[in-house]
């Protein structure tokens, strides 16, 4: 697999943002995903709805996974997240074998990318300013809410 063209990666991004954006307006937590395949082509995208739907398991890649419906293999797929990816969300890309995942920001939270990073997944890290500033006006807004979503 050929490493992922930064502008890519960023228009990529603006996906996984705007379903973030999304969730913050219905009142819950503002992470965003979305699944691209191989070709480039959009498999599947979702935001955090653990608030909305009162579900814990849900959570941005895995409503992008869900929304991507079945496909015989995920290799060659990129998950695109607003947030480095939580411990649960990185073992879903380990166990479907998705093979790289973009990460708008891992500044305000530092998930299991570089785990997945050893195990082989390749790592595109943003650090995209809005994402940042999304996720951090989140979090002084509502740290309860953050702290109950990161399981503190």
């Amino acid at each position: 697999m050929e490493p992922l063209d930064p502008n890519t990666a960023r228009a990529w991004l603006v996906t996984a943002l705007a379903e973030a954006r999304a969730g913050l307006a219905e009142g819950g937590i503002p992470i965003g995903a979305a699944l691209y395949g191989a070709d480039g082509g959009l498999l599947g995208r979702g935001r955090n709805r653990r608030v909305q739907d009162g579900d814990p398991a849900t959570h941005a890649e895995t409503a992008a996974f869900r929304a991507a419906g079945r496909q015989r293999s995920y290799r060659g797929t990129t998950m695109v997240t607003t947030l480095s990816p939580c411990w649960y969300c990185s073992g879903l890309v380990r166990q479907f074998g998705i093979s790289r995942v973009v990460v708008g920001d891992a500044v305000t939270f530092q998930g299991g990318h570089d785990w997945l990073a050893a195990h082989g997944v390749e790592i595109v890290l943003l650090d995209d300013p809005g994402c940042v500033a999304l996720m951090r006006a989140f979090v002084a807004e509502r740290p309860e809410l953050w702290n109950e979503d990161i399981g503190e």
